[in-house]
């Protein structure tokens, strides 16, 4: 995934669907700098991961 996508998915008000290595995920935060993520995994809040904005695919 592009960056600039991934700033617009986190600060859209609609829902999209984001995964990263087949799993769903929810973007907590856009490091935009590094180029890096912070994502959520599952529906579990505490489990959270920092990843290569790269990594995450929209829409599978």
């Amino acid at each position: 995934m592009e960056i600039q996508r991934a700033v617009e998915i986190f600060n859209s008000k609609d829902i999209y669907k984001v995964n990263l290595e087949g799993e769903s995920v929810w973007i907590e935060h856009v490091d935009q700098q590094n180029g890096m993520a912070t994502v959520q995994v599952g529906s579990r809040p505490t489990n959270t991961l920092t990843v290569d904005v790269d990594r995450l695919k929209e829409g599978e």
